[in-house]
C-alpha cells in the first residue's frame, strides 16, 4: 500500500492552538481573554486561539494567532500540554496545543490589545469559559507555581529594582494566598540571589523600603546546584 493511499484512509482532525497569557500589573496577576466571534458559543469568553495552518508549526501558529487577535508580538511562550478529549469542542473534532506566557503588561501596548477585543481580567474575575479553557488555565497556574519553586519569577515580571513587598505580592498572586511577611523575607533573602540597594521606594511611606535587584550570576550558580524555593 502506498503512503498516499494509506494516509487517505486515516481519520482527519483539526489542530488548534490556545494561548494562556498571564500579565502582572500594579501588583495583580491578570489573564488575557477575548469574547468569541464565531459559532459555536459566539459571544462567550475564551482564551486566544485559532487553527494551525498547513505550512506552519504549532509554535508559529501560536505566535500568529496571538498577534492577529491581540496585537501582541515577540512574546515567548512555552508549550503547556495537548488537549484531545473527543468532545472538547462542540464544533468539530479538534485537538488543541496550549501555550502559556508571563509578561509585564506595561511593556506592551494595551490600547492595541483592546482594539482587537482582548481584555485583561484579574484571576478572581475569570468567568466560565468555552470548551475546556478553564481547565487549561488551572493547568497553566499549576505549572506556573511549580516553576516558581525553581526560578525567581520576578526576573520576568518585576521592574529591575523592586521592594520585598512587591516581590511578595507577586508570589501571593501566583499562589492565590496571603504569605507571612517575615517568613517570606527570611526565605527569599536566604537564597542570596538579590542585591540590596541604597535606594529606597518612598511611595508608600516617609521611611521608605529598600530596593533590591536580582543578581543573575548568583541565581544561575544556585540553579546549577538545584534551587528549590518553597513558599
Amino acid at each position: 500500500m502506498s503512503a498516499a493511499s494509506f494516509y487517505a484512509k486515516v481519520p482527519k482532525h483539526l489542530v488548534a492552538v490556545d494561548c494562556i497569557i498571564f500579565g502582572f500589573d500594579e501588583g495583580r496577576l491578570k489573564l488575557l481573554l477575548i469574547q468569541r466571534k464565531v459559532a459555536p458559543m459566539a459571544g462567550e469568553w475564551s482564551l486566544v486561539g485559532g487553527f494551525v495552518q498547513e505550512a506552519e508549526s504549532t509554535d508559529e501558529a501560536a505566535a500568529r494567532v496571538l498577534e492577529h487577535t491581540t496585537g501582541l508580538n515577540n512574546i515567548y511562550m512555552d508549550q503547556l500540554r495537548c488537549y484531545g478529549d473527543v468532545a472538547r469542542d462542540a464544533g468539530a473534532r479538534v485537538i488543541s496545543m496550549a501555550y502559556y506566557a508571563l509578561i509585564r503588561i506595561n511593556e506592551h501596548d494595551r490600547p492595541l490589545a483592546q482594539e482587537h477585543g482582548a481584555h485583561w481580567l484579574e484571576l478572581h474575575e475569570i468567568p466560565t469559559l468555552i470548551f475546556d479553557h478553564n481547565r487549561m488555565i488551572a493547568d497553566a497556574l499549576k505549572q506556573l507555581r511549580n516553576n516558581a519553586q525553581f526560578h525567581p519569577i520576578g526576573f520576568e515580571l518585576l521592574p529591575e529594582k523592586f521592594t520585598l513587598s512587591q516581590l511578595r505580592s507577586l508570589y501571593e498572586e501566583i499562589y492565590q494566598k496571603t504569605l507571612d511577611k517575615r517568613n517570606f523575607r527570611k526565605k527569599i533573602l536566604a537564597l542570596d540571589v538579590m542585591e540590596k540597594l541604597e535606594e529606597k521606594d518612598k511611595t508608600s511611606s516617609k521611611k521608605g523600603a529598600h530596593l533590591y535587584r536580582f543578581d543573575a550570576q548568583k541565581y544561575e550558580a544556585l540553579q546549577r546546584k538545584g534551587l528549590v524555593f518553597e513558599i
